[in-house]
C-alpha cells in the first residue's frame, strides 16, 4: 500500500538503507526450519487495549497442524512487547528469545497430521506509530471531540510489532477470531464481520471466515457510527458496512458512493469480491488509510484524488477518491493474491496501482484511463530493480507502484485482445483464489494464457533499473531502429505512427531496417504512447 515518491519519502528511505543484512533480516524474511514444519490454521487472538498509558495486553491461541514431527516452534513478536508465557495442553514452555524471534520448546510428541494448540500470552507497549503507515504501529491520537482514535497500521514493519505469530507471508491462516476489549464508551472495528459485544467488559468479538494475511489484521477504536448497504454482486448480496466519527457521517454518506462504483468496475475486471463471507469495510481512521482485508481503512479527508491532489497530473486522477479505490483494490491484489516474500511486493502494488486506471477505463473509457497511467510516469525513479532480496525480507524499488502499473498497461497493447486480457486478470484471482504466489507464477499465468513468451519484458521491467531504449535512424531508404539498454535477447512489438499510419515493428538489440514509400519519408515518426519506452531519435546525432 505504501505510496511512492512525493507520497511515499519513508519507503523510499526504507529501500535506501536496507542492503546490509542481518541475522535479525534472515529469521524474519526466510522460511526458517522452526517455521516449516508447521501449517497455520486458526488464530484466537484477544487484546485489551489501555490508552490512559498506551500499553496493550492478551493472547493468542495458535492453531497449527504439524507437517514434520518437530519440536522447536518460531513465533514471532517484537520489542518492546513481550510474550509473557506460553502454554500448550495447559503446561507452561520453555521459550527462548533472539530479537524478534522466539523459539518455544515443546514437550509433547508432534505427530504428524496432527492438530495442536499453543496458547502465547503478551503483553507491553507497542511501537507508536512515527508516520502511519509508512512508518506504522499503534497510532493513539483523539478526535476532534477529544475522544480516543486508536489504529494499527503495519505493512511492512510486520504484525509482530504488536501481536505474536507466525509472521511470514507464506503461510497465512485459514481463520480467526479477533476479540478486542475497547475502553468504555468506544467499539472496536476490525477484520470479518461482528458476532457479539460483551457489554459489561465492552469487548468485541470479529469472526475472519477466509485466510487472511498477518498484516491484514487490524483493530480500530473510536466513537463510530455506523451506516450499511447490500451490493449486489458476481456473488449474490454482498454486506457493505462503514464505520465513521459521528461528525463526519454526512460527508462520508456523499463520499463513500464510490465504494460500490469500485465493487462493479472491480469485479467487472477482476473477478468476485473475494471476501463475500466476511463483508466490506472501509473504516476512518486517523492516518491515510490501509489495505487491511474486508476492514479497509481510510483517512483521505473527504477529498478526491489523494488529499485532493490528482497523482497523473491529467485531471482524471480527481474523478475518484484515491483511498477507496487504491486500498480496496488490494483485496484482489494483496489480500486475495498474496506475495510469499515481501520481494515480489510489486504483485500488490503493481497490479493495485493499475487497478485505478482500470478504473477509470470502466467509467471514463480507454483513453481516459490511458492518460491517467501514463501521467503517473511521472512519478517513476528506475532507481533499481523492483523485485527485492528474497529471504531477508526486503522490498524492490518503489516503482513497483507506477512502473508496474505501465508495464501492464504495456503488456494488455502486446496482447492486442481487451477481453482476453480482462479474463487473465478475472483468471488469475481464480486461480491464485486465497493463495500466496511467487512472481514466476505470476509471469507464467499470464505468459501461458496470452500464448505470448513475455518473459524477457518481465525481466526487463521487473528485474533491471532501466526501461528499454527505441533507437531509430532515418536513412535514405527508410528507417533503421534497435533496443539498447536492454537485457541480452531482449524482444518487444511496438506500434509506430509514420505520419497517419500504423505499423507494428519487432525490435532487437540488432540494427533492423524497414523500407518507406518516398511519400512517408518526411512523415514525423512516433511510437504509440502506451508503450512504456524511451524512444531516442539519433539521426540528428
Amino acid at each position: 500500500m505504501k505510496y511512492f515518491l512525493a507520497f511515499c519519502g519513508a519507503l523510499t528511505t526504507i529501500i535506501a538503507t536496507s542492503q546490509e543484512f542481518t541475522q535479525q533480516d534472515t529469521l524474519r524474511g526466510s522460511i526458517t526450519p522452526e517455521r516449516e514444519w508447521w501449517n497455520l490454521n486458526y488464530y484466537d487472538l484477544y487484546v485489551d487495549v489501555n490508552p490512559t498509558n498506551k500499553s496493550i495486553k492478551g493472547s493468542n491461541l495458535i492453531r497449527y497442524e504439524v507437517l514434520e514431527p518437530q519440536k522447536v516452534m518460531q513465533i514471532d513478536l517484537q520489542p518492546p512487547m513481550k510474550i509473557d508465557k506460553v502454554e500448550q495442553d495447559g503446561a507452561e514452555l520453555k521459550v527462548e528469545h533472539d530479537g524478534n524471534a522466539h523459539f518455544v520448546q515443546l514437550k509433547k510428541k508432534q505427530n504428524k497430521g496432527e492438530f495442536k494448540e499453543v496458547k502465547v500470552y503478551f503483553s507491553g507497549h507497542p511501537r507508536e506509530a512515527v508516520r502511519a503507515p509508512w512508518d506504522g504501529g499503534f497510532s493513539w491520537k483523539k478526535d476532534n471531540n477529544g475522544k480516543e482514535f486508536i489504529a494499527t497500521s503495519n505493512q511492512g514493519l510486520g504484525a509482530s510489532v504488536w501481536w505474536p505469530n507466525k509472521d511470514h507471508m507464506y503461510d497465512e491462516v485459514d481463520s480467526m477470531k479477533i476479540r478486542v476489549k475497547a475502553p468504555k464508551g468506544l467499539m472496536d472495528v476490525s477484520n470479518g464481520q461482528l458476532r457479539a459485544v460483551d457489554e459489561n467488559s465492552n469487548t468485541y468479538e470479529w469472526f475472519v471466515k477466509n485466510p487472511i494475511n498477518n498484516y491484514g489484521v487490524n483493530i480500530n477504536i473510536a466513537d463510530y457510527v455506523h451506516f450499511e448497504e447490500k451490493y449486489q454482486g458476481e456473488k449474490g448480496a454482498l454486506q457493505m458496512d462503514y464505520y465513521v466519527l459521528p461528525y463526519n457521517l454526512e460527508k462520508a454518506k456523499e463520499h463513500f458512493k464510490d465504494a460500490p462504483k469500485m465493487m462493479e468496475a472491480f469485479e467487472h475486471w477482476f473477478g468476485p469480491y473475494p471476501f463475500y463471507e466476511d463483508g466490506f469495510k472501509l473504516v476512518e481512521v486517523p492516518y491515510l488509510g490501509m489495505e487491511h482485508q474486508s476492514s479497509v481503512t481510510y483517512g483521505n479527508q473527504y477529498k478526491m484524488g489523494y488529499l485532493g491532489r490528482d497523482l497523473s497530473g491529467t485531471g482524471w486522477g480527481l474523478k475518484f477518491d484515491f483511498i477507496i479505490i487504491h486500498e480496496a483494490g488490494h483485496e484482489w491484489f494483496a489480500n486475495n493474491i498474496t506475495y510469499k516474500d515481501i520481494a515480489d511486493m510489486w504483485v500488490h502494488e503493481g497490479f493495485t496501482a493499475y487497478s485505478e486506471n482500470l478504473f477509470i477505463d470502466y467509467y471514463y473509457g480507454k483513453e481516459a484511463s490511458a492518460d491517467y497511467v501514463i501521467g503517473t510516469r511521472a512519478n517513476i525513479q528506475n532507481d533499481k530493480p523492483i523485485i527485492g532480496k528474497y529471504d531477508v525480507n526486503h522490498r524492490g524499488s518503489g516503482d513497483m507502484y507506477y512502473k508496474g502499473a505501465n508495464m501492464l498497461h504495456t503488456i494488455r497493447q502486446i496482447i492486442g485482445d481487451d477481453e482476453k486480457w480482462r479474463q487473465i486478470l478475472r483468471g488469475l484471482n481464480k486461480e491464485f483464489y486465497h493463495s500466496t504466489v511467487t512472481t514466476q507464477q505470476i509471469e507464467n499465468y499470464i505468459i501461458d494464457k496470452s500464448g505470448i513468451d513475455l518473459s524477457k519484458v518481465f525481466d526487463q521491467y521487473l528485474r533491471t533499473a532501466n526501461i528499454p531504449n527505441f533507437e531509430y535512424q532515418m536513412t535514405p531508404e527508410g528507417i533503421k531502429y534497435r533496443y539498447s539498454q536492454v537485457i541480452d535477447g531482449f524482444t518487444m512489438p511496438l506500434e509506430l505512427n509514420i505520419g497517419d499510419k500504423k505499423v507494428t515493428v519487432n525490435p532487437t538489440t540488432e540494427w533492423q531496417q524497414m523500407k518507406l514509400a518516398t511519400s512517408e519519408k518526411e512523415s514525423k515518426i512516433t511510437v504509440d504512447r502506451d508503450y512504456y519506452v524511451n524512444v531516442q531519435d539519433i539521426s540528428k546525432k
